[in-house]
């Protein structure tokens, strides 16, 4: 762990940086954005990523991320905050990655999830490397505070990798899954209930031929259709598409969209109005023009009303040489639309939007608008 010298040199970075956060650049339709925030500006850990969002029960906003040393490294565990009359709650170790053995594996891509009849359920992950890890559960019954019953999952099972579940109508819950084992990237789902006490791995959705995807995010409609938008492995390549038209009981083929992506993470949320919103990194990994931004340096937002044809809202940052990535969504029951992502590797970002605020500006061939 960190010397007192180390963690007092991080306080006085970070909170350095919270105060010069507000300069960075961005343009765009911005109206829709109501609020910017951290979730933290200091903690017992200098690094820390892939952040997930949910609304309790209770009404109450939550977030979880990994945070420790840097990623992978054995002492990085999972941590949690809510957010309470507007405030942000000091950051609370909920796991880490202790074994039998006395010696600690890195804990990776924490998911919180609350069903309509079950408790609220923290997935992550824990194991060496994300070829090699296995998926983990708690549940608490006290809107966040202590969590119980941690475990293993069963049949193999990963869980939710990096984007929230889905529940449907007839109770199944869809978790939306992936492996990297063998340098190989394929998708799959899996499905339990709203217990997490039983679980059902799938098969692959492609082959490495066809594909390769890691972490699925799911946008349901009404109709039984689901949209499913994946990273994609390639270093220029585009966010990767799949249809489900039976509430995700079978899907198509996988296709690319023409969003750009830098092979890094998106999320997506169906808004109550139905529309669709998107916040991805509208950038490729690498770029022939010096003043274009490339990477994770830029961090968009689009709508679309189909998932078919999309356009774009806003940029939310946009800084050289720094990194804003895998990002969380989700509309609580007032209407409004949370968003959470990796700041630099460093804080975790929180920006609060007004749906109805959300307009759009056409893109032509996946191209962002000057």
């Amino acid at each position: 762990m960190l010397d007192t010298k180390q963690v007092l040199s991080f306080f006085i970075f970070v909170t350095l940086s919270a105060a010069s956060f507000s300069a960075a650049q961005t343009y765009g339709e911005r109206d829709a954005v109501l609020l910017e925030e951290f979730i933290y500006q200091s903690a017992p850990f200098p690094s820390c990523h892939a952040v997930s969002l949910v609304e309790t029960s209770r009404g109450t906003l939550m977030a979880t991320w990994f945070g420790g040393y840097a990623e992978g490294h054995k002492r990085v565990g999972i941590w949690t905050a809510k957010r309470e009359n507007g405030k942000w709650s000091p950051p609370i170790e909920a796991a880490n990655g202790l074994q039998e053995d006395g010696n600690y594996l890195p804990c990776w891509n924490p998911v919180l999830f609350q069903p309509k009849d079950g408790p609220l359920t923290l997935y992550f992950k824990v194991g060496p490397n994300p070829a090699d890890w296995w998926g983990e559960m708690m549940i608490s019954e006290d809107d966040g505070t202590t969590w119980k019953n941690r475990k293993r999952l069963p049949n193999n099972g990963i869980g939710p990798v990096r984007c929230k579940p889905t529940e449907m109508t007839d109770g199944r819950i869809l978790c939306p899954s992936s492996d990297e084992k063998g340098g190989v990237w394929l998708t799959h789902m899996e499905t339990t209930d709203a217990k997490g006490e039983k679980w059902e791995r799938g098969v692959p959705l492609h082959s490495k031929e066809e594909a390769q995807t890691i972490q699925p995010t799911l946008m349901p409609f009404k109709d039984g259709r689901i949209l499913m938008l994946c990273r994609d492995r390639n270093n220029n390549g585009n966010i990767w598409q799949c249809w489900s038209s039976d509430n995700g009981k079978s899907w198509g083929k996988f296709s690319a969209t023409a969003l750009p992506n830098p092979n890094a993470g998106v999320d997506g949320v169906t808004l109550a109005d139905g529309r669709l919103l998107l916040i991805y990194n509208h950038t490729r990994r690498e770029s022939k023009n010096p003043d274009e931004p490339a990477g994770r340096t830029m961090l968009n937002l689009a709508v679309s009303d189909d998932g078919k044809v999309w356009k774009a809202v806003c940029i939310l940052e946009n800084t050289p040489k720094a990194e804003f990535s895998y990002p969380a969504m989700i509309q609580t029951k007032d209407g409004l639309v949370h968003v959470a992502y990796t700041w630099k590797r460093q804080l975790m970002k929180h920006v609060i939007l007004d749906p109805k605020k959300i307009r759009g500006i056409p893109m032509k061939d996946g191209q962002w608008p000057e």
